[in-house]
């Protein structure tokens, strides 16, 4: 059997803070109400989507590492990360606001949880008038001014909120206090871990359970960066039809496409595997003589053995990401 451009089935999460454009927008094909994660491509326990298309459909991404290594992985992945797939790959639709949260970084993960920190970015892809984001501090401040703000329910003044639009991106390095706003769609490329703190949560009771949902305060005061930044958002360039650095960090690497016509992508030199998120627009792959169609809000891996890559679109938008 030989690897080829590889969809998989989305795993579809309830939120309580979920909507409905994971169907109406990007036409996710689901039934249930308050979905708010698309989960394209995750190794998480419990989580592991299986391929959708060909020969390989129903096998499990963790399948495919231990059929396939390197050719799957690219070698230095495989020897970095063993047969653990190092991204979980979403679409997030947050119709009311996700709660203040914050992410442990590797060394606290590994020692509290087992697991990888949860090193973030988000690519804005749809955002509501006036939708808003919460990333970092909007000034100088220290443990005993937050945890003071945090008891007296005032912590969404020291919160630095920024609206967004269409193309907006963020890189949410662990350690930093965030949040979704509502009305913003968005694809999401992250250290594969599950691990969230949450800090507040607007006093909500979820529905499903009739419960507040718990907040981490004890475990998230010594994973949060106090550190205030003047400038959260991620600036880039987007000359068409070529690759453009979006966030090239230790743990991921995001490029945008912005397509007018059809392109040649030339891996040889890559060593990894490649991820198409398609944010806008829509385009055929073709790839040892193959096609493959890829629609906005679909996900497509190009195992690291597939170095020639023929892009055919008259307009797109994509995120193309590796290690």
């Amino acid at each position: 059997m030989q690897l080829y451009p590889l969809k998989f089935s989305p795993i579809f999460c309830y939120r309580i803070w979920g909507g409905d454009k994971l169907k109406t927008v990007l036409n996710k094909n689901y039934q249930e109400e308050s979905i708010g994660e698309s989960w394209e491509i995750s190794d998480v326990e419990e989580f592991n989507t299986v391929v959708a298309e060909g020969e390989l459909k129903g096998e499990t991404i963790n399948n495919l590492i231990t059929k396939f290594t390197s050719d799957f992985l690219g070698k230095s992945v495989y020897q970095n990360f063993g047969e653990e797939f190092p991204l979980l790959i979403k679409f997030i639709d947050a119709k009311t606001p996700l709660s203040i949260q914050v992410h442990p970084s590797n060394k606290l993960a590994k020692v509290r949880h087992n697991s990888f920190g949860k090193n973030e970015m988000w690519y804005i892809m749809e955002a509501d008038e006036n939708a808003e984001l919460i990333v970092g501090f909007n000034q100088k401040v220290n443990k005993d001014t937050y945890l003071e703000k945090l008891e007296n329910g005032t912590v969404l003044e020291i919160l630095n909120a920024e609206k967004v639009k269409k193309g907006d991106t963020y890189y949410i390095p662990t350690g930093r206090v965030h949040a979704i706003g509502a009305g913003v769609l968005l694809a999401e490329i992250q250290q594969t871990s599950n691990i969230t703190y949450r800090i507040y949560d607007y006093d909500r009771v979820d529905a499903k359970t009739g419960q507040k949902r718990e907040l981490h305060n004890d475990l998230a005061i010594d994973a949060i960066d106090f550190e205030h930044h003047k400038n959260y958002k991620t600036n880039y360039s987007a000359k068409e039809n070529e690759s453009n650095t979006l966030v090239h960090s230790p743990y991921f690497k995001t490029n945008i496409l912005k397509l007018t016509e059809g392109v040649t992508k030339d891996y040889s030199n890559l060593d990894s595997f490649v991820i198409y998120m398609c944010v806008e627009g829509d385009a055929v792959l073709e790839s040892n003589g193959a096609k493959y169609q890829l629609n906005l809000g679909e996900t497509m891996l190009i195992p690291a053995c597939l170095n020639d890559i023929h892009i055919k679109t008259k307009g797109a938008t994509l995120l193309e990401v590796y290690m």
